[in-house]
């Protein structure tokens, strides 16, 4: 079957990423959503250059809980491939991808191995979208409407026909939401 690519991402009741000033405090850490799971299920992760130079190497501080130094160590053992037209940036535990999204991907997918973690950002995902490249869609949506901010949905040229896999309720309200993209007729 081939490897997948899934986007896994927090999104607010009334369909945003991150709020006006790029604010993601809203986002509650359910260990009831299984993420750990999740990371199990993949060894790759792609980023937009802007949000792998604030998240592709982070690091909990020396007194953050276990759960967190546990994450993050999960995060950091994939490998992370960052898709940025900026030809100038070093690859500091990553590869840089400048050109030929589609291509790569491709080339990705057909390599050996788990699925694919698409991270983001916003620009990362649109043209994946657009393109007709994520496989999977593993929404959670926060029991929170911030009115404005960085849409989920942006410049989307055609209809996203999407056939729901499964629904999870979580006791923080958090709804898991996953989606399989439906072949093209």
């Amino acid at each position: 079957m081939g490897r997948n690519i899934i986007l896994d991402l927090a999104v607010t009741l009334d369909g945003f990423i991150e709020g006006k000033q790029g604010e993601t405090d809203w986002c509650i850490m359910d260990p009831d959503m299984e993420f750990l799971a999740f990371l199990d299920r993949i060894d790759t992760i792609l980023y937009g250059r802007k949000s792998y130079e604030l998240w592709g190497e982070h690091a909990p501080s020396d007194d953050a809980a276990p759960s967190e130094k546990e994450l993050w160590t999960a995060v950091h053992s994939k490998e992370k491939y960052v898709f940025s037209m900026n030809r100038n940036k070093a690859a500091r535990g990553a590869v840089y991808i400048h050109d030929s999204v589609g291509e790569k991907v491709a080339e990705l997918k057909r390599k050996p191995g788990k699925d694919i973690w698409l991270y983001g950002g916003a620009g990362l995902i649109a043209t994946f979208i657009e393109q007709g490249l994520v496989d999977e869609y593993r929404l959670s949506v926060h029991p929170v409407a911030l009115g404005a901010g960085k849409p989920l949905f942006t410049e989307m040229k055609q209809r996203l026909e999407l056939e729901l896999i499964e629904a999870k309720t979580f006791s923080s309200g958090v709804v898991q939401l996953i989606y399989r993209r439906q072949p093209e007729q």
